[in-house]
């Protein structure tokens, strides 16, 4: 039933809940953990190009850092893993993403670092809304 599943990921502290969660499903089903970053860059467009260059790098290499971490767990248990990075808004991105790959499920944290947004955080708002695949949201942690 699983065999693609879709891990957006921010690098937030929801990262290892949603680790788990993803690994479990993924674990016994011969499942693909599609491991994505979003950079969003709707932030820092305002910027004048040499600064948006610069910042640009800087996201890309936090997303491949973000998203080798989470494969190189993954990849440990011998789950099959692929990883993206994409740009602009990120509730979108998922979305394409997630259409494009003919994933199965998507599975995300409720909300990233700024949990006063809303609990369940607005990008996994609109992918749980706009999604045509279930989606997996998992708590934040809190201590």
């Amino acid at each position: 039933m699983y065999e693609d599943i879709l891990f957006p990921t921010d690098d937030s502290v929801s990262t290892e809940a949603t680790t788990e969660h993803a690994r479990e499903i993924a674990r016994g089903r011969e499942a693909t953990v599609h491991v994505l970053y979003v950079i969003d860059d709707r932030s820092f467009l305002t910027l004048d190009e040499e600064m948006q260059s610069d910042v640009l790098d800087e996201l890309r290499a936090d997303g491949q850092a973000a998203t080798d971490a989470v494969a190189s767990e993954l990849l440990e248990d011998g789950i099959e893993v692929t990883t993206a990075l994409a740009r602009g808004d990120p509730a979108e991105e998922i979305l394409a993403y997630a259409e494009t790959a003919d994933v199965d499920l998507v599975t995300m944290g409720t909300c990233g670092e700024d949990y006063t947004e809303n609990m369940l955080g607005s990008t996994a708002q609109t992918v749980v809304s706009g999604s045509s695949v279930p989606v997996l949201t998992v708590p934040l942690e809190r201590e």
